[in-house]
């Protein structure tokens, strides 16, 4: 990628498959947008770039890809593929770029301290990386490794296609209101039926939206 390519790409502004850093300080956080394109479609991590889609580099890019590549290293798990590139800017300073392609190794997650054993799954939300709740851990661990699911059209799918006929979406807490059944096996569920294309997930940081596949 040339200077003029650079530019043209960050005139677009971010999205569900690029992103702004102007430094790489807080490598801890920044892995996050690297966890979340792996686990969604895939995008590129631009180092240098301001969020007002200002190009003033890194004055030290040697230092700032060291910091990034041992924090994805060390902090992100499975393993994640990727690879940098180099856009000279002008001053000796330059811009990192990362390309994150979609993972097939999903979920992947972030653990910042092994020893409590806390991992964070992260997933690309138009131009955010938020928390993956756990049916959308779910989807991501299955959705490419099973083909052909089946299950039981029984009375709590007959309510949810019902609801589904006359409202845009549902989530995991309102079907098991009005379903009357457990929280596990609402969520199992919606699960399921995304899984078999029947459903799609709309992931969000309070309550996943699960609404008719189109």
């Amino acid at each position: 990628m040339d200077l003029r390519a650079l530019k043209e790409l960050v005139k677009k502004g971010e999205s569900e498959r690029l992103e702004f850093k102007l430094k790489a300080n807080h490598p801890e956080k920044i892995i996050r947008e690297i966890v979340a394109f792996a686990n969604t479609q895939g995008g590129l991590l631009l180092v240098g770039v301001g969020d007002d889609k200002s190009v003033p580099g890194l004055k030290f890019a040697d230092d700032d890809e060291f910091i990034l590549c041992r924090a994805i290293e060390k902090y992100c798990f499975p393993e994640i593929e990727y690879t940098l590139e180099r856009v000279y800017v002008e001053n000796d300073r330059e811009v990192l770029v990362f390309r994150i392609p979609r993972s097939q190794q999903r979920p992947h997650y972030v653990s910042l301290d092994a020893a409590k054993q806390e991992k964070k799954t992260y997933v690309r939300v138009n131009d955010r990386s938020i928390q993956a709740s756990k049916e959308v851990r779910q989807i991501l661990k299955w959705e490419d490794r099973v083909q052909d699911i089946k299950f039981k059209y029984g009375r709590k799918e007959e309510v949810l296609m019902k609801y589904l006929g006359e409202h845009a979406d549902i989530t995991v807490d309102l079907f098991s209101q009005i379903a009357r059944i457990p929280l596990w096996m609402a969520s199992k569920t919606l699960i399921t039926l995304t899984l078999a294309n029947v459903l799609k997930i709309s992931p969000d940081e309070t309550a996943d939206h699960f609404s008719m596949a189109a």
